[in-house]
């Protein structure tokens, strides 16, 4: 059966979608009318306001966006490729828009799903797939950023309950969310924790003013003396395992993401370049300007190659961790190289909110540096190819 896409993609100089399946495509293109209706024409606006709009929360699940790579509890059991490619599409509209996704779904949803009680896993990943729920994944601290093992946070046992204390930071969604994953020290090692925000104790803050990510939330969260009951702790695992293992569908997702805003950026310096006149003839005819769009192009397509061939081995179960990195640290790179080029085609006009450009290359500077940044992924890759980590 012979499927066509939805529009013809001007990056496209492979025929990349004759690799992908008829029901990947109808979920990408799906994905991608849902952009085009409800945030290209309103993401200037909350990029601007520093805005993100929660009445689109419930849209997204309709389409089941929300942990759509998980099976049951209301998930849609989606393949790791019709995940990457729906990411890509969100980050296409805007990197604040796929992140809370990939939050909701890869970060608090994977985090429940994997390690959960059934008691847990009953009591939030419906809610949380029908976008009645909010959640936020509490890992990162002021001074434990790529090193979470030196989480100060610490949980004590007072009878048989828990009580928290610590602070968390860079948390999105945590000041809109009604569950929080908190990741915490323990006398028996690091532990993950379901919270209730309305839990007295727990505190979120947004971080403001933001240059990057703006149509997004991002927090900073103080626990003070947050008291849990005894089935409260994740007790499904114990040490970095646990956060580790949803980071890396985290960071799974970023390989595609990153590559929907370099395209979205792409196709609005191709179309500016072609109707914009200089020396009585429109850019695209200036063979600079020419090579700057094929560089980009071949870029894209070769990120999408990549994203494609890591996303069909994730679905046959034979990725290995450290090929997560390739593509987080290779695709952020020339993604956010990409954005930049095609700012510079546009000009002085590029750094207005009318073109995307320049506001898909402000919210890379983020997407490069949470989950893991191009440091920790080069030396995480250095230590593959030599066997000696240089982390310390």
């Amino acid at each position: 059966m012979t499927t066509h896409a939805l529009v013809t993609e001007p990056s496209d100089l492979i025929d990349f979608d004759d690799l992908l399946s008829a029901s990947e495509l109808e979920l990408r293109n799906q994905v991608r009318e849902f952009v085009q209706a409800e945030i290209k024409p309103y993401i200037a606006a909350w990029y601007e306001d520093a805005h993100f709009p929660l009445e689109i929360v419930p849209k997204m699940a309709e389409l089941g966006l929300l942990g759509m790579h998980l099976d049951g509890y209301g998930c849609a059991g989606r393949s790791a490729v019709e995940y990457g490619l729906a990411g890509a599409e969100l980050e296409a509209g805007d990197s604040g828009l796929r992140t809370f996704v990939s939050v909701q779904g890869s970060l608090a949803m994977s985090a429940i799903h994997k390690h959960g009680s059934e008691e847990h896993k009953q009591q939030w990943l419906p809610a949380m797939a029908a976008g009645q729920a909010i959640g936020c994944f509490g890992l990162t601290e002021p001074t434990a950023g790529s090193d979470p093992s030196s989480m100060t946070t610490f949980a004590r046992r007072d009878g048989e309950d828990w009580v928290l204390n610590g602070t968390k930071r860079w948390i999105g969604l945590a000041s809109v969310a009604q569950v929080a994953v908190i990741w915490a020290q323990t006398d028996g090692g690091i532990r993950g924790f379901v919270v209730p925000t309305e839990t007295h104790g727990f505190t979120a803050t947004p971080i403001e003013p933001k240059l990057s990510m703006r149509a997004s939330i991002q927090c900073e969260i103080e626990l003070t003396d947050v008291r849990l009951p005894a089935d409260a702790v994740l007790p499904g695992v114990v040490g970095l395992r646990g956060p580790f293992s949803c980071l890396n569908e985290a960071r799974y997702g970023i390989i595609w993401g990153a590559m929907g805003a370099a395209r979205d950026a792409f196709e609005d310096a191709l179309a500016y370049s072609q109707t914009r006149m200089q020396f009585e003839k429109p850019l695209a005819g200036y063979q600079l300007t020419q090579q700057k769009l094929v560089d980009m192009a071949l870029e894209i397509n070769k990120g999408f190659l990549l994203a494609l061939h890591l996303g069909r081995k994730k679905d046959a179960g034979t990725l290995d961790l450290h090929q997560i990195s390739v593509g987080k640290l290779n695709n952020c790179r020339e993604a956010i190289a990409i954005c930049r080029e095609a700012r510079t085609i546009l000009g002085g006009n590029g750094i207005t909110l009318e073109y995307s450009p320049l506001r898909h290359a402000n919210n890379l500077e983020s997407v490069r540096t949470y989950e893991g940044t191009d440091e920790v992924h080069t030396l995480i890759l250095g230590n593959k190819l030599t066997g000696v980590p240089a982390f310390r």
